[in-house]
């Protein structure tokens, strides 16, 4: 795991699909973690392109998209890749999945949420399930990031990150 002295901790989302929510918690994460995080994000079967209602949702909240891509998980148990300290999964079919032997051992939990892209009907309603989506990781994600990860003993801290991921509202610390 990262020196806290030498952060930022590297941090991967997966997803499925690589479209909607892990890129929803990369922009977040690489925002709200203050330098001391760098976020990724990555699919195990990438749609190839992020979510135009993702993409939307992060710009009306003033968020950076350049650089927001689909792209698969192997990227990063490649040879250079960047060396992941936590890799979270936000859906549950790529919990259930055989992932690749990340480099380093980083900590691991599922933070599994309701997957907006999957919502049908007007455009109202796929905006309130993407806004829902972001409220949700954004308060999961903002947990995480307040973590004293330095202080913290590994069973402790892997206590922690399931505790978020468990939590129905995550408004309030698990």
């Amino acid at each position: 795991m990262a020196d806290e002295t030498t952060a930022p901790f590297n941090v991967l989302f997966l997803c499925t699909g690589n479209s909607a929510r892990s890129i929803l918690a990369e922009a977040i994460l690489n925002r709200i973690g203050g330098g001391a995080f760098r976020a990724y994000s990555a699919g195990s079967h990438p749609k190839g392109e992020v979510n135009p209602a993702a993409l939307r949702l992060l710009r009306g909240m003033g968020y950076p998209t350049e650089g927001l891509r689909s792209k698969p998980w192997d990227e990063f148990a490649a040879p250079g890749a960047p060396r992941l300290d936590f890799v979270f999964t936000v859906c549950d079919q790529a919990a259930g999945e055989v992932c690749p032997i990340w480099p380093g051992q980083p900590m691991t939990a599922h933070w599994g949420l309701a997957d907006p892209a999957a919502v049908t009907g007007s455009d109202a309603d796929i905006g309130l399930a993407f806004a829902e989506a972001f409220r949700v990781l954004n308060n999961r994600i903002g947990l995480f990031a307040s973590l004293p990860i330095a202080s913290l003993q590994k069973a402790s801290l892997q206590r922690r990150l399931d505790e978020i991921g468990q939590s129905k509202d995550a408004s309030q610390p698990a």
